[in-house]
């Protein structure tokens, strides 16, 4: 009854100083929480709100700098003869806390390729974690691993022992990383934001097996997370973090039906939802206040001249890359069609999402399309007032003239932009490359650029590192625009972002197309943020269009079922729509020739895509998709 009673994990009145040079930092303030066994508890906010900290003070990994000025996290260890540890009290290298840590509470970190170590396989890293811990012979070690790796869906778990992590998709990394986390069968597994870089049907999949693990090995789970969507789908209880405190707690149901506190209401307003009405927009924390001046606002002539063809064609893109297989020395070879006889259109002033899981070739189509890689066949036309262009055939002046037409923003706003440079430097560049105005223009241009993002002018002379991560993507969306484009390419600009953050840069996009007239291709994973700010919607999958159609059809009536498994996968911020977790397809959704007839893709079958009407194109065997449609 006693360890019914007692909570796993209590976290009470914790706070954490850093000691910094501009003087002391309180990161946590007071925080409070308990985790029982066997549940689940998720800690929400955004970036900056402690959470992290709060799982480092837990696993004694805090940086130097940091301390724990207050407060105690008590640790009920059933294996101990329920004896009840103040962590807070441990000193971080200790033995007693490196017992703890890995054996009895794990975690599983953010980005799994930077967590695990390039020059190792991935047998032997999760060996390591468990000869840390267990005293076990080699073959033993093996052996538990293999299994563990088995446990956690890896489909040749024998062959994985001698794979290194780079040799893995994104998602079997992130299955290494749980694997090497529960090798010693913790009592509670802390999971730091665990599917934020993985595509839906991917993190679908991964939140299946938390779920299915959980119940397996009895542990609780602490879940870090911003994602509401992933919060309503796991969590028992909530934890609402701002800026180191607590604004609101209680059961998952309490506070997704009954929210008191304006911060966690302001962040399910912040969130795109399948639902939304027609014209309504997304409710950010903190909305950006955006301003056209006369440099960068369109003018009559420019509106007028407007062209009804489509404003980029594309047409039968293909492009093969040669995969060596083994080791540098075979001299094996397979071929890969990272993009496979693709075809579509974009008309002036819409805006087409493209949605696909990593892997797919939407990259791949972008880099081609801004002539970075060129396709083994296809072609890529471009239409605006000033009149067509074949844009595979251009070189030189030509080529550098029609990149003033055309920009790109990067997926993740920090490496895109040079750290050494200001943030003036950073946005005046393209103006220097193209040779565009005098030193005054640039600068008055610079200066609209910043107020039409929502920046403030006065920050010209900072470098990328002191903005924050929505800052950062706004400049980089300043950056593409400073050349007066008539299209942008968005690749994934909001997938590292928080929700609020996520909102505000999305209704600015949306309000730059509507103020300067702009045609969007935008790439995403995350078909609720592409239901938000796109027209049509472009479904893609193994190189391949599956299906195109407007965004009101295909969320209505999906036909394909690679389309259908995409909308499945994405966890709904409420309480009402639950993922299914049952018909998550392990991994088979994305691969043609798994799909049913008459989808299946095969040396037998080669499906095209058919025009239903309407707008509505799907990828198929025209006889079959007839009789199935029929029937």
């Amino acid at each position: 009854m006693d360890d019914q009673l007692t909570p796993l994990l209590r976290v009470r009145d914790l706070q954490v100083a850093f000691d910094l040079p501009g003087g002391e930092l309180l990161a946590v303030n007071k925080v409070s929480f308990q985790v029982r066994a066997g549940t689940t508890v998720a800690l929400v906010g955004e970036s900056g709100s402690g959470k992290s900290v709060v799982s480092q003070a837990i696993m004694g990994l805090l940086p130097q700098i940091a301390e724990i000025r207050g407060g105690s996290i008590l640790f009920s260890d059933d294996r101990a003869k329920g004896t009840i540890t103040d962590i807070a009290r441990l000193k971080r290298n200790s033995r007693e806390m490196r017992d703890i840590r890995g054996g009895r509470i794990s975690l599983i970190f953010q980005e799994p390729m930077t967590s695990l170590s390039p020059l190792h396989t991935v047998g032997n890293q999760i060996r390591e974690a468990l000869e840390l811990h267990r005293n076990v012979s080699g073959r033993e070690a093996d052996e538990l691993t293999e299994d563990m790796l088995r446990m956690v869906g890896f489909p040749d778990p024998a062959r994985a022992l001698r794979t290194y992590p780079f040799e893995l998709s994104g998602g079997l990394r992130q299955r290494a990383m749980i694997s090497m986390a529960l090798i010693c069968r913790p009592a509670l597994l802390i999971a730091d934001e665990p599917t934020t870089a993985l595509d839906v049907t991917i993190q679908a999949q991964i939140l299946k097996l938390i779920k299915d693990l959980q119940g397996e090995l009895g542990m609780a789970v602490l879940m870090i997370t911003h994602d509401l969507g992933v919060v309503a789908n796991m969590a028992d209880d909530v934890v609402v973090m701002y800026r180191g405190r607590i604004m609101e707690s209680g059961t998952r149901d309490e506070l997704y039906r009954n929210p008191q506190h304006p911060y966690l209401k302001a962040l399910m307003a912040a969130v795109p939802r399948f639902n939304m009405e027609p014209g309504e927009r997304l409710v950010p924390i903190r909305e950006i206040k955006s301003e056209t001046g006369h440099l960068l606002a369109p003018t009559g002539e420019e509106k007028k001249a407007a062209t009804h063809k489509p404003i980029l064609k594309v047409d039968n893109l293909s492009k093969c890359f040669t995969i060596r297989k083994g080791s540098w020395l075979s001299s094996e070879e397979s071929k890969v069609y990272a993009l496979d006889d693709v075809s579509f259109e974009v008309k002036p002033g819409e805006c087409l999402g493209l949605v696909g899981e990593s892997g797919c070739g939407k990259t791949t189509l972008s880099k081609t399309i801004m002539r970075a890689l060129t396709p083994d066949q296809g072609s890529v036309s471009y239409c605006d007032p000033d009149g067509e262009i074949d844009v595979l055939g251009l070189s030189g002046d030509d080529l550098t003239g029609f990149r003033q037409k055309l920009q790109f923003v990067f997926q993740d706003p920090f490496s895109s932009l040079n750290p050494r440079m200001t943030v003036f430097d950073i946005v005046s560049e393209p103006l220097v490359i193209h040779g565009i105005g005098d030193d005054a223009y640039r600068r008055e241009m610079v200066s609209e650029l910043m107020k039409l993002v929502g920046l403030d002018a006065r920050h010209l002379n900072r470098y990328p590192h002191s903005f924050s991560g929505g800052q950062r993507q706004r400049i980089g969306i300043a950056r593409a625009l400073a050349l007066k484009p008539r299209m942008l390419i968005c690749d994934e600009p909001v997938s590292a972002l928080d929700v609020s953050i996520q909102a505000q840069v999305l209704n600015l996009l949306k309000d730059l197309q509507e103020k300067l007239n702009l045609t969007y291709l935008f790439i995403s994973h995350n078909l609720a943020v592409v239901d938000y700010i796109a027209d049509r919607i472009a479904v893609m999958c193994a190189g391949r269009l599956v299906e195109l159609a407007p965004r009101e059809e295909l969320f209505r009536n999906p036909v394909h079922p690679y389309t259908k498994a995409l909308l499945r996968a994405v966890p709904d911020p409420s309480l009402d729509s639950p993922l299914d977790f049952d018909s998550v397809m392990d991994g088979r959704c994305s691969v043609p020739s798994e799909w049913p007839a008459p989808f299946t893709v095969s040396e037998e079958t080669h499906p095209r895509l058919i025009d239903l009407g309407g707008g509505h194109f799907v990828r198929a065997d025209e006889s079959a998709l007839t009789l199935r449609l029929a029937s």
